[in-house]
């Protein structure tokens, strides 16, 4: 029997003390995180913000199987959030679609979530009508032309049954009672709201494609709500692909199991505070790049110069070679020598310890 055909579903219960216990760790580790980005100036927190959303689709993305290209995404949101960053490559539909829902759902956390904004988030998500190659209901609920919404592996012939979603006929009122519980205010902290959300969304799961994305999208508002922000500074859909197999088991074992969900909830809390434990790296590269800019003010940079080591501030991907360069910065390989030979000469780049043809560049 699935969770959501029990008798007294989705009368979610938990224990109370393991999770108070569990929500008061994971709001101090949060205040604390709070309390260490107020103390930045507002242009580091955007610089942080804008690594943490580019870090969230790309993971939240990488989740369910797809590969976003980093800069396409970091240069959408950096378009939508004012920040300038120069040559902006051409972004490609389906990254602005979650760009779009990710950044709808942080940074208007507090508008009320109906069905016209799911709808919306969801047509979003696929912007030619189809899932891969297949057609599929866009900003609509799944239909009986769906056939039952089954979360399966295995190979053709050999399929496994993890999960099997709610009937297309108890959609409606299934998702009208979900969004007027989330609509109602605070019945719970916050924190323990997000978590109750992201399982009570995916279990419902009403729309044929996109369910994961979406739920995660509704946790980060909620985790934005619980904030009162609109800036991020950790990304919990970031922690949650390094932990994908778990993610799925517990996700599994609950919705297969009665309506206790302290385990799942133990999981999302533990998982949240290790997210936000995480949060050093992105602010360490934050402030690496502002400590360096800073270090070298008055220096002359050509326009090329500075995108390369841009990007390499931004963590680039891959070996830095001079036929990269040539290729990002639309310059011949000649300029780009010229360029790379300069910062080396001012001490700024070096060479990679192997050699050859395919020399690669680093920061020194």
């Amino acid at each position: 029997m699935y969770i959501h055909e029990r008798k007294n579903w989705p009368n979610f219960t938990w224990d109370h003390a393991a999770i108070t216990r569990l929500l008061s760790d994971a709001r101090h580790t949060q205040g604390r995180l709070l309390g260490k980005m107020e103390g930045l100036g507002f242009q580091l927190r955007e610089e942080a913000t804008l690594a943490t959303l580019t870090q969230d689709v790309i993971k939240t993305s990488e989740i369910e199987g797809q590969k976003l290209d980093t800069q396409q995404v970091r240069s959408s949101i950096a378009r939508r959030m004012g920040i300038e960053i120069a040559a902006l490559p051409q972004v490609d539909r389906n990254v602005e679609g979650i760009v779009e829902v990710m950044l709808d759902a942080t940074r208007h956390h507090q508008k009320p979530l109906d069905q016209d904004r799911l709808f919306g988030w969801h047509a979003a998500l696929f912007p030619t009508g189809r899932s891969g190659m297949q057609k599929i209901l866009v900003g609509g609920w799944r239909t009986p032309a769906s056939g039952p919404m089954q979360v399966v592996s295995g190979a053709l012939g050999r399929e496994k049954v993890h999960y099997e979603a709610p009937p297309h006929d108890r959609l409606n009122a299934e998702m009208t009672r979900f969004l007027a519980w989330l609509n109602a205010g605070p019945a719970t902290d916050p924190v323990l709201t997000s978590a109750l959300a992201h399982f009570w969304f995916v279990t419902i799961h009403p729309f044929h494609d996109g369910n994961g994305r979406i739920a995660r999208a509704i946790a980060d508002l909620i985790l934005a709500r619980s904030e009162n922000s609109a800036q991020r500074f950790y990304s919990m859909s970031a922690h949650i692909q390094r932990e994908r197999s778990a993610y799925y088991d517990i996700l599994e074992a609950s919705q297969r199991g009665d309506l206790n969900i302290t385990p799942w909830l133990e999981w999302y809390l533990a998982c949240l505070k290790r997210a936000i434990n995480s949060s050093h790296e992105i602010l360490d590269a934050v402030l690496t790049k502002a400590n360096f800019w800073k270090r070298h003010e008055g220096e002359t940079f050509n326009e090329r110069q500075r995108k390369l080591t841009n990007r390499l501030l931004d963590g680039f991907d891959g070996k830095l070679t001079s036929s990269k360069w040539a290729m990002i910065a639309k310059c011949s390989p000649d300029t780009a020598l010229r360029d790379i030979t300069d910062l080396m000469e001012r001490n700024i780049l070096a060479k990679d310890d192997a050699g050859g043809r395919s020399t690669g560049y680093h920061l020194k």
